[in-house]
């Protein structure tokens, strides 16, 4: 993953749909109409500090001025068929989302997870208990290796069990619309069986 910071291009398109001159925008942020320009051409970058005003300036979030990309919600009906995992490698936290986001975690923007489906190496065991799924991953649970989290994924929404090494891989689920389930194996990564 390369560092990304801030372009030049990304600032000059972002002033520009805000109408905004360099002038104008310098003195949102307190610095001279100069400093825009020589970051506009590629002949500076602005200081760190200046990151957080220089977006609520142009109006995006400091994520989208570092990704280069505006962020457009278009997905408004958050059709679970796009719900997205990301796992950050430092820290291990399981985030999600109902379609395409710029995620970001311990100072890391993680691509989203792509599942592939489940194998004699990782498979998953599924048993119907009354009106619940019981899930088990039979997997080592160690620090280094383990099963990270299972999920359940419906058609109006998703449930998640985050796992701990140590523990056992294992998760209960309601069955009444679930149509595909989600592990995550902390070093080979996503898969997905379909109910």
């Amino acid at each position: 993953m390369t560092n990304q910071y801030v372009t030049g291009s990304m600032i000059k398109r972002l002033r520009e749909n805000k109408k905004m001159t360099q002038l104008e925008l310098a003195e949102k942020i307190n610095v001279t109409d100069k400093a825009i320009s020589k970051w506009e051409t590629g002949r500076g970058l602005p200081d760190i500090s200046l990151i957080e005003p220089l977006a609520a300036a142009l109006g995006v979030s400091v994520i989208e001025l570092f990704s280069g990309e505006n962020v457009i919600n278009t997905n408004r009906a958050s059709n679970m068929l796009r719900l997205q995992f990301y796992v950050c490698p430092v820290c291990g936290n399981v985030i999600q989302s109902t379609g395409q986001a710029i995620v970001s975690c311990c100072g890391i923007t993680l691509p989203p997870l792509e599942a592939e489906e489940a194998d004699s190496t990782h498979n998953i065991k599924i048993e119907r208990v009354e009106d619940e799924l019981y899930v088990s991953v039979p997997h080592e649970m160690t620090k280094p290796h383990h099963i990270s989290f299972i999920a359940a994924v419906r058609g109006d929404g998703y449930e998640i069990k985050k796992l701990y090494p140590e523990s056992d891989a294992e998760a209960r689920f309601k069955i009444a619309g679930t149509k595909d389930l989600y592990f995550f194996c902390n070093q080979h990564g996503l898969f997905r069986t379909k109910i």
